[in-house]
């Protein structure tokens, strides 16, 4: 596909190097020239110098053949004219990065009136991630299929765990629960497994199942399924009003530590029911007076991926808390990994997901339609959602006669509102909707899973 995407910031640096990956023919314009040069030189893309606003130079991109064009800059303004420009000069689908919250509620009104085919907003999606998480603290990650009846929940095993020593064949016998081990992370290793495979104590699982029994599962195996009660948050971004706003309409107790009194201020106003202090959160003597040691759940939101290293670093020692800290450079990622901070955010790669999900669809038209994309290891495993349709070559097949490429797992489907975790027998019917994990990165249609 060709696809122009204008702002090479994080967001779109990230997006540039997924789509690149996938062997998409890209353009990228920025008024930029040396963070467009970098981008340039380490990927395969053709590189503009400009406003991404301007007609010119979105012609000089080469729109009026563009499949898609994905605005990503700083303003919010700015992307949403690029994309009006694009619609008008191109006809092409067009996606926006739209983050002020004036405009949360009128998101459905602008895309509609502008014609967008998609929004995104990086610091909504980041929240909402970590609030499912707080919702659910056992977990690493957790991941929604099936218009949330199905999760992918990341946790990791604990000592004297009944999954200490159980071969995969015997998960239901021992713990009584259905549902799908998909992957397992051991140190540097990553394993689609089989039934033979063995799980030990400090393995990391992603598990496919039902809600009911994604919860059911987990306290099983040693773990609190509970939502935590209350949440210190350090910084008071954007990040942290959407996070605030979601958990206090949940019941959950929050605390934000800002170091801008005029933020505070703004933040007393949208977040009436928040305990909003002013402060440094980076001083562990104000930390320990906010009662750190007491709080369930502690966010790492600052701007500096350093600062939120180190404090959650801190709490891990000074609490029990469930830690989650944003990280938005990656140049360490493997190091930072190894540090066992629990559940790490990054707001660049879920938005570059989402707008990679839509590509593959868009790309899309042999019989299925992905609904739902997901890195549950970065650059090693993915899991898909699919929809299938009439002409689909995996119809009426069981599973145990459908020639499936290795290290390729078909973990759940969902039926008429009911989730099937199927075996060899099962057969994928039209309209169902399909989970599928893989080693192998960049399936479009469900057909791709087959030799």
């Amino acid at each position: 596909m060709k696809i122009i995407v204008v702002g090479c910031g994080k967001v779109g640096a990230a997006l540039t190097a997924q789509l690149s990956r996938e062997g998409h023919d890209i353009a990228v314009i920025d008024v930029n020239s040396t963070v467009l040069t970098d981008i340039t030189n380490n990927y395969d893309v053709m590189g503009l110098i400009g406003n991404g606003a301007s007609h010119a130079v979105q012609l000089e991109a080469g729109i009026e053949k563009a499949d898609l064009l994905v605005a990503v800059t700083d303003s919010d303004e700015l992307n949403l004219l690029c994309c009006l420009i694009a619609k008008k000069a191109g006809g092409c689908n067009t996606i926006a990065r739209v983050r002020n919250p004036v405009y949360t509620g009128e998101i459905d009104f602008i895309k509609e009136e502008l014609g967008l085919s998609l929004t995104v907003n990086p610091e909504y999606a980041a929240a909402t991630e970590a609030a499912r998480v707080l919702r659910f603290p056992s977990a690493v990650q957790i991941e929604t299929f099936a218009r949330g009846k199905v999760e992918i929940v990341k946790v990791k095993i604990p000592e004297n765990s009944v999954l200490d020593g159980c071969p995969l064949a015997q998960i239901h016998k021992r713990t009584g629960t259905d549902v799908l081990i998909c992957t397992v992370e051991r140190g540097e290793h990553v394993e689609i497994p089989n039934g033979s495979f063995v799980l030990k104590a400090g393995d990391t699982i992603s598990i496919v199942a039902s809600k009911e029994n994604t919860r059911d599962f987990v306290s099983r195996i040693g773990l609190k399924s509970r939502r935590v009660r209350d949440c210190m948050i350090i910084g008071g971004g954007k990040i942290a009003f959407y996070l605030a706003q979601q958990l206090l309409d949940s019941g959950i107790r929050v605390k934000i530590i800002e170091k801008n009194r005029e933020r505070c201020e703004e933040l007393s106003d949208l977040l009436p029911k928040a305990v909003i202090i002013h402060a440094d959160g980076s001083n562990q003597s104000i930390l320990m007076e906010e009662g750190i040691k007491d709080y369930e759940a502690f966010v790492t939101l600052t701007g500096m991926d350093e600062e939120n290293l180190f404090l959650s670093l801190f709490a891990q020692n000074a609490s029990k808390a469930k830690v989650i800290t944003k990280v938005d450079r990656l140049a360490f990622d493997e190091i930072i990994k190894r540090l066992d901070l629990g559940t790490l955010l990054h707001p660049k790669n879920i938005t570059a997901d989402n707008i990679v999900r839509y590509v593959r669809a868009l790309q899309n038209s042999i019989g299925s339609n992905m609904e739902s994309l997901y890195k549950i290891i970065e650059d090693k495993v993915e899991a898909m959602e699919f929809v299938i349709g009439s002409d689909s070559p995996v119809v009426g097949i069981p599973l145990s006669e459908l020639k499936v490429k290795p290290n390729v797992l078909i973990a759940c489907i969902s039926r008429g509102g009911r989730i099937i975790i199927p075996n060899g027998n099962t057969s994928i019917h039209v309209g169902d909707s399909v989970v599928v994990v893989s080693g192998h990165l960049g399936f479009g249609d469900i057909g791709d899973i087959l030799r």
